[in-house]
């Protein structure tokens, strides 16, 4: 069973206690739950809510739950935004609301791995709400919706999203060129738009042109090769019509 079947399967089950409105926190790993959910909705089984902050989206659906006297449903994706739902656990376990909160995680396997956004979520909510930690579609005969907050935390394994199959392994990328201060000198001289010889550069103020000696003086363009092979620079030409 994929992750995104998982989820329908949870949603159905959820509809079928009496659930009418669900408040959605979007993530990565509660994306199958999201998915569910908006199909659901558009089917006109359940009442869509979407919420970015996870302590707000939790206190939405204990008001909902309480001024509709029926159970609500929060789902959040995995890591410290579970926690977030705390406060409104907390707040159902004290005034016996019918509050469902269901967080998505990774799979028992990553756990104690250091694995990104994973933290134990199992028994998060202490007395507050008993977690049903689940795994396949089996474990989903323990969900139970009754007086007070109880916790889903269901696992999904990728992929997350429907009609995707299992990603093939991909070709390690090429290696990044190596660069050192002369290559990139070499590249920036290639690719530079290049002056032809005897002309200064029309971008470029008078003064030394691009690619001229140091030593040349100030207005001086670049040399220009005679037809017998030496080479003489234009001021040194100009010096010797000026001195005749």
């Amino acid at each position: 069973m994929t992750s995104t079947e998982l989820a329908r399967d949870l949603v159905d089950r959820l509809v079928a206690a009496g659930v009418e409105h669900l408040v959605l926190c979007p993530g990565s790993r509660s994306a199958p739950l999201a998915f569910a959910s908006y199909d659901a909705a558009e089917a006109g089984r359940i009442t869509l809510h979407t919420r970015i902050d996870e302590r707000t989206a939790g206190f939405l659906a204990l008001g909902l739950a309480k001024g509709s006297h029926r159970p609500a449903v929060v789902v959040c994706t995995s890591g410290t935004a579970a926690a977030n739902l705390h406060p409104a656990a907390l707040e159902a376990a004290h005034a016996g609301v019918p509050l469902v909160v269901v967080t998505a995680d990774r799979p028992a396997s990553m756990r104690g791995t250091g694995a990104n956004q994973t933290t134990d979520q199992v028994g998060l909510f202490g007395e507050a709400a008993a977690t049903l930690d689940v795994a396949s579609a089996d474990d989903l005969v323990g969900v139970v919706v009754g007086e007070g907050p109880v916790h889903v935390n269901v696992q999904f394994v990728e992929p997350l999203v429907p009609g995707v199959g299992r990603i093939p392994p991909t070709s390690p990328p090429a290696p990044a060129p190596s660069w050192s201060p002369g290559t990139m000198r070499a590249h920036r001289h290639a690719s530079s738009p290049r002056t032809p010889a005897g002309l200064c550069s029309p971008s470029r103020p008078a003064g030394r042109a691009r690619g001229t000696a140091r030593s040349a003086p100030t207005g001086s363009c670049s040399a220009v090769t005679s037809p017998a092979g030496s080479s003489e620079s234009s001021s040194s030409g100009t010096r010797r019509s000026r001195d005749r």
